[in-house]
């Protein structure tokens, strides 16, 4: 038995640490290809922080008993270089500030909670978003999964939002319910004038598809900015529309049809916020002003929808901070996946994530300037 013990135990760590080691590799593959072409790989990046874990777990071990495989260990984690710093980030010096500043806010407001069950409760949280708002004073407001109903309506969200930034300019993307007179979609208000605006087209969408891109060139004093605003492809494992609710398929993981169904819709949504976030990038290359790119882009630092951006532009969470930034806080883990973008010309600082809880997400913001 003690030899057993003596042999088996060590072999079956050895097992696993190099099950752990291909797999952290495998993360590393992630950022750099099509979800298409390998089914598993967007999940297998998707499990970066719980793999990376494991990975210093075992780092350590191996180092506590002066094991050569240590070394090995370190160099599996060293090959991954900068995409470490994705998901963790550590900016001891901001960037200084220049001229020209814009405070961006970004936040997906979760229709504002107008599908509570309580009349009240929806009220409650839509104010408490619009006092927040209110208190960050943005000068550049992007909103994703926005609201608003035609007027005469007994739930107002526009009016109240052009009160709070104290400007009627704006620019909207929704899809129109008609016979509620509702609008679903994303919307960009700014303090300062819009010489031009616009839409980046994504593939056909269904009726329950609310994810959109829109852009405007905003003026202020004698410089210009391109700000985009994006929603990017949700996994939509609800049937109505951004609730999960009891009777749902998920509700029971155990089942083998439910996680053949939940691997199917996060694959579709992985395809098209790929091609999407692509589109976008591609798109964002012909501005002829300085870019900024904001919103909720539905997938984390290590995927290949982040990469699209992060090939060209700043993100200005890790320009600005440390720590890592968790910015959904819905049924679901997810991290970070609301950004902020912007050209390297431009400098950004003071980076903030929302502490309260108003939405399934937090808002962010921060400032920027030329």
């Amino acid at each position: 038995m003690g030899k057993i013990r003596y042999f088996g135990i060590p072999l079956l760590f050895k097992i696993a640490s190099v099950i752990s080691f291909l797999t952290l590799l495998t993360c590393y593959l992630a950022p750099l290809i099509h979800p298409d072409t390998i089914f598993i790989l967007p999940f297998i990046g998707l499990a970066y922080p719980i793999v990376l874990t494991v990975n210093v777990f075992i780092f350590l071990v191996w180092l506590i008993f002066r094991s050569k495989w240590a070394l090995v260990s370190l160099v599996v984690f060293l090959i991954g270089g900068k995409l470490h710093f994705r998901a963790f980030a550590l900016t001891l010096f901001e960037d200084s500030k220049k001229q020209n500043e814009l405070k961006i806010l970004s936040y997906n407001v979760r229709l504002f909670d107008i599908y509570n069950p309580s009349r009240e409760g929806a009220e409650a949280s839509r104010n408490k978003i619009f006092s927040y708002i209110r208190s960050e004073n943005p000068d550049i407001l992007c909103i994703q999964e926005f609201y608003r109903q035609d007027h005469p309506t007994n739930f107002p969200t526009i009016d109240s939002i052009y009160s709070i930034m104290g400007t009627t300019i704006y620019h909207e993307r929704s899809a129109y319910k008609r016979h509620a007179h509702q609008n679903f979609g994303i919307a960009l208000f700014s303090k300062y004038p819009m010489i031009a605006k616009g839409d980046v087209m994504f593939d056909a969408q269904s009726s329950e598809d609310f994810n959109y891109c829109i852009y405007a060139d905003i003026v202020k004093d004698s410089d210009t900015f391109r700000i985009y605003n994006v929603h990017l492809q949700s996994i939509k494992f609800q049937s109505d529309y951004y609730q999960i609710k009891p009777g749902n398929p998920i509700d029971n993981l155990t089942d083998e049809s439910t996680i053949k169904y939940m691997l199917k819709k996060l694959h579709i949504a992985y395809q098209k916020r790929a091609d999407q976030a692509r589109r976008v990038s591609e798109h964002a290359k012909t501005s002829p002003y300085p870019t900024i790119i904001c919103g909720d882009f539905n997938d984390t630092p290590l995927s290949y929808t982040y990469n699209q951006f992060n090939r060209t532009l700043t993100d200005a969470f890790r320009n600005t901070s440390i720590g890592i930034g968790s910015t959904y806080i819905g049924k679901l883990p997810a991290g970070r996946i609301d950004y902020i973008f912007h050209s390297p010309e431009l400098a950004s600082y003071e980076f903030k994530i929302q502490k309260e809880e108003y939405s399934d997400h937090r808002a962010i913001s921060c400032k920027i300037s030329k």
